[in-house]
Order: C-alpha cells, then sequence, then structure tokens
C-alpha cells in the first residue's frame, strides 16, 4: 500500500490490541528526562551507585573472553548457573529449598514485564477477571488489557490489601457469574503506594484465595530493598502450591539487561517454558551470563546496602519536603522500602488535568489514573525517590506545592471546594484511594 493512514490499518488490528493504550509513565518520558525539570515520575534505580568500573570490565570479558558461548542462542529456560544463583537470592528472603524452591523450576524472563506476560498467557482467556490491589502496578494493567481480561480492584490501606474487602469482590464476580483467575499482588513495598501488606494479613488473604480456589501472582521487585528492617516473608515463602512468585534484577543490579524470572509450581513449568520459547525463542545469554558472573563474583550483598542507604536517604528527603511544603489536605504514604510515595491532593485538585502545568514549573509527576483500569485515582500521584538527589527532591516538591497553591486559588476563586484536612500525612493518614 501507498501513502496509507492509520485508518487503513485500523480494521485489520487483531481485537485483543484494540484497546491498548499508551502508559501515562511512558508519555511522560520524553519531557522528564530534560535536564532542567526535576522528575520524581519514573522508578528508575539510581545505577551511578554500581562500582561501573568494575562492572564494564566483568562485561568486557564477557565479551572478549566467553563470546563463543555468551553471544550464542541459550535455552528456553534460562541458564542452570544462572537458575542457581537466583534460587540464592531469593533464599535471603525465605524462599527456599524447604518451600519447593528449586533451580528446576525457575524460568528466566526477559525482566520481570515478561514474567507477568508469560503468566496472562497461560491462564487468562477473553473475559476472565484479575483481582488486583488498586492502585496497582501500570505495567500490569497493560498486560491484563492485552490479554482482553477485566481488572477488579480491590481496596488497600497502609498494612496493604484489606482481606475483608478480597472476600467480599470473589463474592461480587461469583454472583455475577465471571470467572475469576487470580489474585495479582505486590505485597512488599508496593508499586504505586509504598505501602507493604502486614504479616498476619498475609496468612489471611492466602487463605481466602485457597478457599476460593484463586492462584496467586506475587510480584516482588523490590522485597531487598528495605529501609527499616527485614520485610515480612513473601507469600511464596508460605505456600509453595498455587503461588507464582516473579521477581527481577532490575532493581536490585541493571534493567538494562532486562533479566527476571519466574518461580513456578511445578506443574506448569514446562508450560511456561514452551510460552517463552513461542515468544522470544530463549533469554539473551549475555545478560544471563553478566547477572551470574556479577553474582558470583561481587559483593552483592554489600551492594544492595549502598541501595538501601541512599533510598532511605532520598525518601527521607522526599517525606521531609512533603511535610514542610504541601498545601493543607494533601497526605502521603510512608514507605518503609521500596522506590515510592503515594500522594493524595486536596478536594478540588485533579493529578491528571495538573500535568502540563506542572510541567511548565519544570517538575513531574505520574497521575494517579495510570494505576487504576477504571480511571479513577484523578486525585492521587505516585512520586519517586530513587533517582534524583535529596536536594533535587526538595526542590521538585518545593516546585510542586507552588502549582498545587495556585491550582488551590484558582479553584477557590471560580468557587471550588475550599479544600480542608491534616498538613501531614503519614501511615497513619491513608489517601482516599488506600482507604
Amino acid at each position: 500500500m501507498t501513502g496509507t493512514t492509520l485508518d487503513d490499518y485500523t480494521d485489520r488490528y487483531a481485537r485483543r490490541v484494540r484497546g491498548m493504550t499508551a502508559s501515562e509513565i511512558r508519555a511522560l518520558f520524553a519531557v522528564a528526562s530534560r535536564p532542567e525539570v526535576v522528575s520524581l515520575a519514573g522508578g528508575a534505580p539510581y545505577i551511578a551507585a554500581l562500582p561501573l568500573d568494575a562492572v564494564g570490565e566483568m562485561l568486557g570479558r564477557l565479551g572478549s573472553e566467553l563470546g563463543s558461548t555468551t553471544l550464542q542462542y541459550g535455552i528456553g529456560q534460562g541458564s542452570l548457573e544462572l537458575r542457581e544463583r537466583i534460587c540464592e537470592v531469593m533464599a535471603l528472603s525465605g524462599i527456599d529449598a524447604s518451600c519447593g524452591a528449586s533451580p528446576d523450576d525457575v524460568v528466566v524472563t526477559v525482566g520481570g514485564q515478561q514474567a507477568l506476560d508469560l503468566v496472562a498467557r497461560l491462564f487468562l482467556d477473553p473475559g476472565d477477571v484479575v483481582l488486583a490491589e488498586g492502585p496497582t502496578y501500570v505495567g500490569a494493567l497493560g498486560v491484563f488489557q492485552a490479554a482482553q481480561a477485566q481488572v477488579v480492584h480491590v481496596p488497600m490501606d497502609d498494612d496493604g490489601l484489606i482481606p475483608e474487602a478480597l472476600e467480599v469482590a470473589i463474592a461480587e464476580q461469583a454472583r455475577a457469574g465471571r470467572r475469576v483467575k487470580f489474585l495479582y499482588t505486590i505485597p512488599t513495598y508496593q508499586n504505586p503506594a509504598g505501602v507493604t501488606l502486614s504479616d498476619e494479613r498475609r496468612e489471611r488473604v492466602l487463605d481466602i484465595c485457597e478457599r476460593a480456589g484463586l492462584l496467586v501472582v506475587e510480584d516482588d521487585p523490590y522485597g531487598q530493598l528495605g529501609f527499616e528492617g527485614d520485610a515480612p516473608a513473601p507469600l511464596r515463602a508460605r505456600r509453595r502450591d498455587g503461588v507464582f512468585y516473579l521477581s527481577t534484577f532490575s532493581k536490585t543490579f541493571a534493567p538494562g539487561l532486562r533479566v527476571g524470572w519466574i518461580l513456578a509450581p511445578h506443574a506448569v513449568r514446562d508450560k511456561l517454558v514452551i510460552a517463552s520459547e513461542a515468544q522470544i525463542l530463549c533469554p539473551s545469554a549475555f545478560a544471563q551470563a553478566a547477572v551470574s558472573t556479577y553474582l558470583s563474583t561481587m559483593p552483592w550483598r554489600e551492594q544492595l546496602k549502598v541501595y538501601r542507604e541512599i533510598y532511605r536517604e532520598r525518601r527521607d528527603a522526599l517525606l521531609g519536603a512533603l511535610h514542610d511544603q504541601m498545601p493543607e489536605g494533601t497526605t502521603w504514604t510512608r514507605p518503609t522500602g521500596g522506590l515510592f510515595v503515594w500522594a493524595s491532593l486536596p478536594d478540588g485538585l485533579d493529578a491528571k488535568a495538573m500535568v502540563p502545568r506542572s510541567i511548565a514549573a519544570r517538575v513531574a509527576y505520574v497521575p494517579g489514573t495510570g494505576f487504576y483500569a477504571d480511571g479513577t485515582g484523578t486525585g492521587n500521584m505516585r512520586l519517586n525517590f530513587s533517582f534524583p538527589t535529596p536536594e533535587r527532591i526538595r526542590e521538585g516538591v518545593r516546585r510542586l506545592a507552588r502549582v498545587m497553591e495556585q491550582e488551590l486559588a484558582m479553584r477557590q476563586v471560580f468557587g471550588a471546594v475550599t479544600p480542608t484536612g491534616s498538613r501531614r500525612g503519614g501511615p497513619d493518614v491513608p489517601g482516599p484511594d488506600l482507604a
């Protein structure tokens, strides 16, 4: 076809892609990456904290000395060496051989995103329901949307997913005759809310899902980035049957390598491998060797401690700036790990509508609507603290607070509701969409 337009292709799309929309986070990257903009929007780790000279030398050796294998095809499940190293990493969180963690049941993926896609390919038919925290990870929403599944959100508070709300959601879907396939959850340092599911609730959530016959998909990219003691044991450390554990090296080593994994119940391991081979044939042998060599030759446990200290300092800078600068009626979560704070705005403010004015003021964030399947979340924003320096964080909050104050003043002039509420945010003051 010559001189074709978008309309010439629209009718040719498969049904599963017609509802796809661009990620609100990705759409912000073009402007958020400008040097004059303080970006509180992305979720990038602070790669400069790595020993980059040593990592560079390691990568050079993988090409020059081992290129005949690292630049070759690999196997669909991923190299045995890396799968063994992954089991060592999981053991730090309590997922070890005693609860069924074995290299045989690990499938290496192209980042955590492919892990999500594989689970969706295995279990979701068009019209199926996925239960997920509200709000939840925007990348998961895209995967479930592509699978033509319906996402039903389950409310959270400062202790994570509310078990009673999960029971209600399961019962409502059953009465409506809808088939719920699994619960998707980020129980530890949740993205975007930053909250952590309490120990007691973890057991209750697992019991509820077991009684309802629901699979559990546990996404755990941040579990080893805690600032205030150890996180509760993962769900997969508590139950081996019916729990899929997904994680990635993107937050603890290097996102550019795109290496993640699934620890799956043994009965479905082969199906995951077949699905992965159909998608990508095999994960990158070079990227796998890079991660394996990093884990076997470098002090990666000490590097985790470095990340924790850096992120704790930056979290504290963000929380302090929010306390000092935010207008009345703003509340926010207080994460004990991970990369994000979830803020709830004063009455009358719309985070999505406020984005252009914020960009003009040279500060970026992600509006809360991107983390809901149903378009809610207009009164919320996600703020990242892992990448900017503490000084940049404080300046970004100052700029953002000024934009919010200007918006509030305009709404008061035109008769909008005067905001009320506490100025101080924290773990005891959940935002309206987390309650």
